[in-house]
């Protein structure tokens, strides 16, 4: 049935073509007749007959078809639609009919796909109408950009008058410059959308005391620059040029010709024989010059000899000299009043209410001087004042100051103070970005690295940098950050540096001081404004509540009797116990309700003595939890701070959405607040962590359990700081809090203006702490800064993509290289030059052509030796053999090869002596007797015993491990004390001619026996058979030494006259070479100590071809570039694509284990897709882990895999889907302001990830992380802070 339809179909269709194109060939033919002389007789399709007269004119159902002839191929084409304004061309031209022609393109898409209804999209037809077609100008691909006007019109004026004279062309330099090519602050603005942050194709600009380079580096080839012989074999014919240049020596007979120095030298007047030229005016100068100067390159075409002027040098060696011994730390006097402030500085940049401390002043004083300064005082005592001056005194000047805190919570409270205070400030942070263009920008400081390297044009406005909290930089994540930072910025920008104590504050300025190549004024001030007092605390109950133990008091002086009443109040109790319920062993830990019991007892008692608000420490968060929620029976509050609190609580929270608000944290703290309690730490919600520091400052916060980071630079002084305990976690083990942690927090005892002393208290729960430890910890000294510097991918490819900075550099700048004193080391080496060239030339032919060999030989021998020595005393078999009556061969200044036997061994295991009897010439006993001067000849390493050429004479010495060359096999039978008595008694001038006692005689007639029967030597112990001595090193060494002192025999220079004289000058010669040698290594970058390690990343960064071979950064390292931390794992799953088949929200959830950090016990329940995305991205980073391992880096790839944590993949692939937060918290068993936290981080990293999609042109990507980054930027994760509105 349907093929008989389908044949059916055809048949009509055939039909319908057959007529519709026979009438058109009837008005074609009707046409054609017309046109020319021709006439048609039948119809080429049926062959029936055609005359003009049948064609009926067309009807309205006719078809407007037309026929066109193609050429001669024979072929028609059917043109259909003439369109009105167009009518059908002719059908035919001669001779072979019309060229092809094609329908208009533009209007077909438009019929079919804009005019059609039945094309357009049902719902967004706003987008169908979008225009598609461009305007294709193939030019524009040719189009480069102008090159920059190399001159520019400057106007000539009368000076007197003032009048408009002329225009004259001046030549402007650096105009080619721009961000892409030159670190130049010459160059020209990028575009205003990279003014902020800069981009990351951008050079930084010049980092501040960092040597333009040099010629003599320029001249320094790279290892893969090619030698060019500028002379020979030069190419002549660019490359597509038919001529070239012409390189023969036309010119150069002219340029030989005699030239009158005295007018090239004519500018310098200080020579005295020039005056009269000086005189001649410019033109005739010019006049005379002329002729006698050929066009040409180089001074020595001229024939002149550039001569050192002696006058120029002598004047500029007395400025040279300073430069050497400069010292970039100045300490700045605290203790000298400063008087003349105010005449100084008549009209301040900034006024405060009060008046300032002599250590502000002074560091105002510098600051405006324009100079840097290092501001170390406790905390409190006010530093924020030469902050707050540095903003003012930018604001008067019109330039930027630039604040960086370490924490953003530090950041944003910042960011309100100095709003209030001066009104034009900003804020960047990862996530915030307020008023940019203000004069006053507050960031974290990883924001200011980026900016740094980037070439953000914010650095050019800039004139200071504020670091607060610099102590910071011992941190051992984040520490090598400060660092970079101050490595990278430029000349131009002051420093401030704020800083809690620190013992060595002068060492750390003078290391920037001497990268900067700026004095650092270090002003440091150990006053306390308000002083502390330190007490134990050992009271549980309402009957034991007083009593609180001074221990240290407000001057600073430890009392043991404070310690001991503690001691005994605590012993009386634990005594009472026993006594009814028998003794149990003492721990560190205590149960709940004991701790209960402690802090019910002591906050009444402080309530009492209205000593609150406290700030009560404790180490870890779970106890900060358990700690509050046990004082469900203490109210700290009066009614009309209850409700303070609540309208302050529910105005804070008023932003949250419904369901938020109804969180478990929030109520329970909401609960707390109005008691006058709060817990503070990582684990609370941001806001709420902001809530109760706003109500703290307020005073409305009586007890607040805290952990440590709320010491960290939030400026909140209570009136009492309470210690739950002085053991913490640092992350690998328990330890007691170190001086600078226990200063710092103690610290926020005592508020300025409101008490008089602070007080700290310890709290002795389950037994009073150690004294030692206590005094350590309350008198130590405060942590010394110390450098966290280490290379990171992102540091090397940022300092990569720009030729003119070198790794090396940033390595050798760090703090961690700061011991190196290149200066005084650059000076002995010219000083070691000059020996060397001074130095006699060596004698090396005939005989003597073997000395250096032969030098080098008995060096190797020599340290062998030692190495041997070394491990033989050092070993307990060596030290066994080295007994009392033991025969050696004794070398040293007075001595060669001399035989002697010990009588006494000391007992100092650190320098340890032998005393020991040796034998000697007569008359050489005295150790300042010329003797053989073994020093000149320690080459001579013959084994030949010392035998006496007269009377053998005997000496008794001390001798120390290197005097001893040899332990021989043999030893004697002595009676040691006898023969040290007699000798000392013939020490003495009245005894001195009496002849030695039995013992010596007998001891020194053995030895010389000895030396006798073996004059070439005597068998010594062997460190590997003898003393069994079996390490690898031992065994090496005895082997070499024997190899060694065998070859020695076969070297001709021995037996020349005049080796011994030729022997010390090579000998002299070559300690001067080995210093230089040691020396230049130290200066050079091989000293370095991270070089190896930068090798070895090179390497890993080759391998994953982020560069090439020859260091250029490729795409690969370009997008690693955007990224901060990580950068590997995320290039390489950018590369893989691990993201594309990952829907937003699964994108999100798997690159949160680039930012959560800790141990989760609850098993996230996920889709199979994310599963597998898992599964590769361990399997990514187990591959770069193991590449690591193979280039040399010491992480295995289990530590490096065990990085990326997937506890929150669940959370936040959930919170990205829309569930409220309520919900999410139940998913897991970490603290909703740990999952904040870890939400808001992920979002700068799903931009980071979005703008790299970016570099490699991956759109689809891009757009998808940029929908991750949406949803998951809502309700109470990204609520914007309190402290910014």
């Amino acid at each position: 049935m349907s093929s008989l339809l389908w044949t059916h179909t055809l048949s009509i269709k055939y039909l319908w073509q057959h007529y519709s194109l026979h009438r058109a060939l009837l008005s074609a033919c009707t046409v054609n007749h017309h046109c020319c002389d021709c006439y048609v007789h039948s119809c080429c399709l049926c062959g029936s007959p055609l005359a003009p007269a049948d064609v009926p004119p067309p009807g309205p159902t006719d078809l407007p078809l037309s026929l066109l002839e193609m050429g001669c191929s024979g072929r028609f084409e059917l043109i259909t639609h003439p369109s009105p304004d167009q009518p059908l061309l002719p059908q035919s031209t001669l001779p072979h009919g019309l060229p092809p022609t094609s329908l208009s393109l533009d209007r077909e898409v438009e019929k079919q796909f804009l005019r059609d209804a039945a094309w357009l999209p049902i719902h967004d037809t706003d987008l169908a109408f979008q225009k598609f077609l461009k305007e294709v100008n193939v030019d524009s691909l040719i189009n480069s950009a102008h090159s920059a006007l190399h001159s520019g019109i400057s106007v000539v004026r009368d000076p007197t008058t003032g009048m408009l004279l002329d225009f004259t062309e001046v030549l402007l330099e650096n105009t080619g410059l721009s961000a892409k090519n030159s670190l130049s602050l010459q160059r020209q603005p990028g575009p205003p959308s990279e003014s902020l942050r800069g981009s990351n194709t951008n050079y930084p600009f010049h980092p501040g005391g960092m040597e333009e380079l040099s010629l003599e580096q320029i001249k320094k080839r790279s290892d893969l620059e090619e030698d060019i012989d500028f002379e020979n074999d030069l190419l002549r014919v660019p490359p597509g040029l038919k001529a070239g240049m012409d390189f023969t020596d036309k010119e150069a007979k002219v340029a030989k010709a005699e030239v009158n120095l005295m007018s090239l030298l004519s500018t310098l007047e200080d020579i005295p024989v020039l005056q009269p030229a000086v005189e001649e005016t410019e033109e005739s100068k010019e006049k005379e010059e002329a002729p006698k100067l050929p066009r040409t390159n180089s001074l020595e075409d001229l024939g002149v000899k550039v001569l050192p002027f002696a006058g120029k040098d002598d004047k500029s060696k007395p400025n040279e000299n300073p430069e050497e011994n400069v010292k970039w730390a100045i300490p700045v006097n605290i203790n000298a009043p400063c008087n003349n402030f105010y005449k100084l500085i008549p009209n301040p940049a900034f006024k405060w209410p009060f008046e300032l401390d002599v250590f502000q002043k002074q560091a105002v004083l510098k600051l405006e001087a324009h100079e840097s300064v290092f501001v170390a005082a406790h905390t409190s005592a006010g530093k924020t004042v030469v902050a707050e001056y540095a903003i003012a005194l930018s604001q008067k000047h019109m330039t930027r100051t630039i604040y960086t805190s370490p924490i953003k919570a530090l950041s944003n409270q910042k960011f309100r103070d100095f709003k209030t205070t001066f009104g034009d400030v900003g804020l960047l942070t990862g996530d915030v970005q307020l008023s940019p263009e203000s004069s006053c920008l507050i960031m974290t400081t990883e924001i200011l690295r980026s900016m740094l390297y980037n070439g953000s044009e914010v650095i050019r406005d800039l004139e200071w940098v504020i670091f607060d909290e610099v102590h910071y930089i011992n941190d051992a994540e984040r520490g090598v950050v400060w660092e970079e930072v101050l490595i990278m910025l430029p000349d131009h920008v002051s420093i401030i540096l704020l800083s809690a104590t620190v013992p060595n504050a002068v060492e750390f300025s003078e290391w920037i001081g001497r990268i900067k190549k700026k004095h650092i004024y270090v002003i440091s001030t150990m006053k306390r404004p308000v002083p502390l007092e330190h007490y134990l605390y050992t009271g549980n109950s309402t009957k034991t509540q007083k009593e609180m133990h001074l221990l240290m008091d407000a001057t600073g002086n430890f009392l043991t009797k404070g310690y001991y009443a503690a001691v005994d109040a605590k012993k009386e109790r634990t005594s009472k116990h026993a006594q009814s319920f028998g003794t149990k062993s003492t721990s560190h830990n205590t149960t709940a309700s004991q701790d209960r019991s402690v802090w019910l007892t002591l906050l009444h008692f402080l309530s009492q003595r209205q000593q609150t608000p406290v700030v009560a420490f404790t180490f870890s968060r779970t106890r900060c939890d358990d700690n509050a929620r046990s004082l469900d029976s203490m109210d700290m509050t009066t009614s009309i701070e209850k409700a303070e609190i609540h309208s302050f609580f529910q105005k804070s929270l008023s932003r949250l959405r419904g369901g938020d608000r109804q969180l478990p944290q929030i109520l329970v703290m909401r609960d707390l607040l109005k008691r006058g309690i709060a817990v503070h730490h990582s684990g609370i919600l941001p806001i709420l962590k902001e809530v109760i520091e706003m109500l703290f400052s307020r005073g409305l916060v009586k007890v607040l359990f805290a952990t440590e980071t709320f010491a960290m630079g939030v400026n909140m002084p209570a009136r009492t700081v309470v210690f739950d305990s002085i053991r913490k976690h640092d992350g690998t083990g328990f330890r007691n809090l170190l001086p600078g942690e226990y200063i710092q927090m103690a610290g926020r005892a005592g508020r300025r203006g409101l008490d008089a002393t602070g007080t700290v208290i310890i709290l002795c729960k389950a037994g009073v702490h150690e004294m030692a430890d206590l005094h350590v910890m309350m008198l130590g000294k405060p942590t010394i800064l110390q450098s966290q510097f280490r290379l990171t991918y992102t540091m090397i490819l940022n300092l990569l993509r720009v030729e003119a900075l070198r790794v090396t550099d940033m390595m050798r700048r760090s703090f961690s290289e700061s011991h190196r004193d290149t200066q005084s080391h650059e000076k002995r080496i010219s000083q070691l030059k000059q020996m060397v060239s001074s130095l006699p030339p060596l004698d090396t032919e005939g005989q003597l052509s073997d000395m250096l060999p032969y030098y080098h030989t008995v060096t190797e021998l020599r340290t062998t030796t030692e190495a041997l020595q070394c491990a033989i005393l050092e070993s307990v078999n060596g030290l066994k053999a080295l007994s009392v009556g033991r025969v050696v061969v004794v070398n040293n200044k007075q001595h060669l090869n001399a035989l002697g036997v010990i009588l006494q061994v000391s007992s100092d295991a650190v320098n340890r002596t032998f005393t020991a009897l040796v034998i000697c010439e007569k008359g050489n006993e005295e150790e300042d007797g010329k003797g053989n001067n073994n020093k000149a000849f320690p080459h001579l390493y013959n084994t030949a015993l010392f035998i006496p050429e007269g009377p053998c004479s005997h000496t008794v010495q001390k001798l120390k491990l290197h005097d001893i060359s040899a332990i021989t096999v043999k030893t004697l039978k002595v009676i040691p004390d006898r023969i040290i008595d007699n000798y000392s008694k013939r020490q003495q001038p009245r005894f001195r001619l009496d002849p030695p006692g039995q013992a010596i005689s007998t001891a020194t007639q053995e030895l010389l026996r000895l030396a006798e029967a073996n004059p070439n030597g005597m068998a010594a112990l062997d460190p590997v058979n003898d003393l069994q001595l079996k390490s690898v090193d031992v065994v090496e060494d005895s082997m070499r030494l024997r190899v060694l002192q065998s070859s020695l025999r076969e070297f001709n220079c021995i037996h020349s006259p005049t080796f011994a004289e030729q022997f010390a000058r090579v000998d002299e010669r070559m300690k001067v070479q080995e210093e230089l040698d040691r020396l230049l290594f130290l200066v050079s970058d091989q000293s370095l100590s991270l070089l190896p390690e930068y090798h070895q990343r090179i390497k890993v960064l080759q391998s994953l071809q982020y560069v090439d071979s020859g260091g250029a950064v490729q795409l690969k390292g370009r997008v690693a570039c955007q990224i901060s931390s990580h950068e590997l794992l995320l290039t390489e799953l950018l590369f893989e694509n691990v993201l594309s088949p990952l829907a937003p929200e699964e994108s999100a959830a798997l690159l949160s284990c680039l930012v959560f950090t800790q141990k989760t016990q609850v098993e996230p329940h996920i889709t199979s897709t994310l599963q597998e995305a898992i599964d590769r991205v361990l399997s990514v980073a187990k591959r770069i882990g193991e590449l690591q391992r193979e280039c040399g880096i010491p992480q295995t790839a289990e530590e490096f895999v065990g990085q990326f944590k997937f506890g929150l993949t669940e959370v936040v692939y959930c919170w990205a889907r829309g569930m409220p937060f309520a919900e999410i918290a139940q998913l897991t068993d970490v603290q909703e302001g740990t999952v904040v936290r870890c939400i808001q981080r992920l979002d700068e990293v799903l931009k980071e990830v979005r703008q790299a999609a970016r570099i490699v042109g991956d759109s689809v990507l891009g757009s998808k992380m940029e929908k991750a980054s949406l949803a998951i930027r809502r309700d109470i994760v990204f609520t914007a802070s309190l402290y910014t509105h």
